[in-house]
């Protein structure tokens, strides 16, 4: 006869004492309880060329730098020269070694964000003054004394500073199109005041923070499915019933598999759907060519705003996992077929065995609407990238009635000419 097979886990009885080896002491205890954990591998993705704090062109050693939109290249303002920083992808190889990763790597601008102060000062490396840098508003500043541009480039712990950043390709001119466009589609029903206060002015252009991530996963799903056998319809009076029957399976399914870039924002806010913004309007504007970012530099910051990242990996790692299971769900889609009437997932788990997460700055042209009325604050965002946009516009609540009423009676009208005419 086989033996039975010793019992997992969960089968032990959770009152059996478990023996791992030879009893701590109680000097060996205590150190263990004051340890601190083994912080996870780090990749460092500092740009070293940016070590001193200043980026200077590489044709005429000028600090005045910015980035140009059109081109998504810096642009050195004093001799005209352009160019690009290097992309992660190749610089530090995130494209592959996906299938083999293992445990949670954290890129150094990912890591725990600590709650220092948003204040650094930084020596001018033209002059030697110090310098006053409020990383919660910009990451540059003029020396006031030589006018040296000065850059946050070095890793800060409090999340100002990603490893990466994704440049700006549509203009400015190029987003108010867009944003224009999408409003008047929706004129019929837009209010009439947001129309008139639209000020092609009040369109920015945000870098907003998103931790990039590479993961490898097995997804297992536990339910059941249903085929049908026999349709058949009861008549009842007036009423008419359908009934199904059909055989019920047990659905098992696991699938393994690999992503590569998946974006997760970085930010707290827009994860808040209290109704009193749509600021969480950013997410469908989705996907960003994260494959062409550059080694940070904050001169790409230069003519445009930032939010710092304020969610740090552990918090987020609820939000992999669920993605990584509606991703398994659609891997195994495709196994069903047989389940006409469809199958209901009882149960579902995901094993993350490796991870991989790259902070990352993203562009976005952003115009926002206050509703005086409704006390909500509008956004319409354009992805700087792909031009995709997408946005919540003003309702007028008289105009939407009117044009519900206008339906309801055009439809009304023509059921009773096909009912005459049938007659």
């Amino acid at each position: 006869m086989a033996s039975e097979p010793p019992p997992g886990p969960s089968e032990r009885d959770p009152d059996a004492p478990v023996f791992d080896g030879p009893p701590l002491s109680l000097e060996e205890e205590l150190a263990a309880a004051r340890a601190e954990p083994e912080p996870g591998p780090s990749i460092d993705m500092v740009n070293e060329s940016l070590a001193d704090g200043v980026n200077r062109c590489p044709k005429c050693g000028s600090t005045d730098v910015r980035q140009r939109a059109s081109t998504g290249q810096l642009i050195c303002l004093f001799c005209r020269h352009e160019w690009q920083e290097s992309r992660v992808e190749e610089e530090f190889g995130l494209g592959v070694g996906i299938d083999e990763l293992e445990g949670t790597v954290i890129a150094g601008g990912a890591e725990e964000i600590s709650s220092d102060d948003d204040v650094i000062t930084m020596t001018c490396t033209g002059c030697g003054a110090d310098v006053v840098v409020d990383t919660a508003h910009a990451m540059n500043a003029r020396c006031h004394w030589c006018r040296h541009t000065l850059n946050v480039n070095q890793r800060t712990p409090n999340g100002a500073v990603p490893d990466a950043v994704l440049p700006f390709r549509l203009t400015h001119a190029e987003a108010v199109e867009k944003i224009r466009e999408f409003a008047s589609k929706r004129r019929l029903f837009a209010h009439p005041r947001f129309k008139k206060e639209f000020v092609p002015e009040n369109v920015l252009g945000v870098y907003l923070p998103y931790l990039v991530i590479d993961a490898r996963a097995e997804a297992s799903y536990a339910g059941v499915g249903e085929v049908q056998t026999r349709r058949w319809t009861e008549k009842s009076g007036d009423n008419t019933t359908t009934y199904y029957a059909a055989d019920v399976y047990r659905v098992d399914r696991s699938v393994a598999f690999t992503v590569d870039d998946l974006t997760v924002e970085g930010a707290a806010d827009r994860a808040n759907f209290d109704g009193s913004t749509t600021n969480n309007i950013v997410n469908t504007v989705l996907p960003f060519d994260t494959k062409n970012a550059v080694k940070w530099n904050s001169s790409y910051l230069v003519g445009f705003t930032s939010e710092k990242r304020d969610l740090d990996v552990v918090e987020l790692e609820p939000v992999l996992e669920d993605q990584l299971l509606s991703i398994g769900r659609s891997q195994v889609e495709g196994s069903l077929s047989q389940f006409d009437r469809g199958v209901r997932w009882e149960g579902e788990k995901v094993d993350v065995g490796g991870s991989r997460w790259v902070s990352m700055y993203l562009p976005v042209w952003l115009y926002s609407y206050y509703q005086e009325n409704t006390k909500m604050l509008h956004y319409i965002a354009v992805n700087a990238r792909t031009g995709e946009t997408m946005g919540s516009v003003p309702v007028s609540q008289p105009r939407l009635i009117f044009a519900a009423l206008t339906v309801g009676t055009f439809l009304e009208g023509i059921a009773g000419w096909i009912l005459v005419a049938s007659a």
